[in-house]
């Protein structure tokens, strides 16, 4: 059974948690739906862990909707939310929801995650009446380049549940709150009636998202507060890859198993007409 909106809605209501997993390729999405992830998300942060940039800025649109493609036909029946890269919706209201369009319409997306502010408000609308439905990303916003946690004082937290509120009326579908203060995210998850995503803001959302890298350890460097490993499948990789460099090196593969043959009698004939 597909996984929708409602689906998770229901969920909520129930009392139920789901899990997203931010991903960017057809095979990791398809270990991802094995694993029973319940929504998957098509990241702009593909820009640091595919394209090696120290920021999800230089992501470009044609690059984002490739790899949310992909992951479509990876999990036809799960959730897919596609992130709009700061270079789809820098421009303006019309060109943002242009691009809205385009996830949905050529990538088969399910929702478009939008980070925003509330000078933003009218582009959400315009979504909306769009018939797109939209996710909106509150607290830390990585295309601002700010990765300080949000709402840890009072005034700052009113403001974030105020704007949620906000993005509620105005018809989000869904909101996804990064690095916000637990006590904040509790009371915007028990305030409104739709699923909300914690990335780093507590356990009290909905849902809860990491990417994939972090989940199976697959970098270097320092995680961030919020993010945990569940295996080091980095680590695994490298002894894999290191028995087949070896192997290459010592003449141990490919063996003759691993390779194709003439059939019978094919190479006597061959040696007679080089001859």
């Amino acid at each position: 059974m597909k996984v929708t909106i409602s689906t998770l809605r229901q969920s909520k209501q129930q009392g139920k948690k789901f899990s997203v997993v931010s991903c960017y390729d057809y095979t990791s999405a398809k270990l991802a739906a094995e694993a029973k992830i319940d929504v998957i998300l098509a990241g702009d942060s593909a820009a640091q862990f595919v394209l090696g940039f120290d920021n999800t800025l230089p992501i470009t649109m044609d690059f984002m909707l490739a790899i949310t493609s992909g992951i479509r036909r990876a999990v036809p029946d799960l959730l897919l939310a596609a992130d709009m890269p700061y270079e789809g919706c820098n421009k303006g209201k019309a060109e943002t929801l242009k691009n809205a369009k385009r996830f949905v319409q050529e990538c088969g997306a399910d929702i478009v995650k939008i980070e925003m502010v509330e000078a933003d408000l009218d582009t959400i609308k315009a979504m909306v009446d769009a018939n797109i439905p939209v996710m909106p990303h509150l607290g830390i916003r990585p295309q601002t380049g700010k990765y300080k946690a949000e709402g840890t004082t009072a005034e700052v937290g009113a403001e974030i549940i105020r704007l949620s509120e906000e993005l509620y009326k105005t018809g989000a579908e869904m909101l996804l709150l990064e690095g916000t203060a637990r006590e904040v995210a509790k009371i915007v998850t028990e305030k409104l009636p739709i699923p909300i995503i914690s990335c780093g803001s507590g356990p009290d959302c909905d849902g809860q998202v990491l990417v994939l890298p972090d989940i199976l350890n697959l970098k270097d460097g320092l995680m961030p507060k919020f993010s945990k490993s569940f295996g080091d499948v980095g680590k695994a990789c490298i002894d894999a890859i290191s028995v087949y460099n070896d192997q290459i090196k010592q003449g141990l593969f490919p063996d003759d198993d691993h390779s194709y043959h003439m059939k019978s009698g094919e190479f006597e004939k061959l040696l007679k007409m080089i001859e």
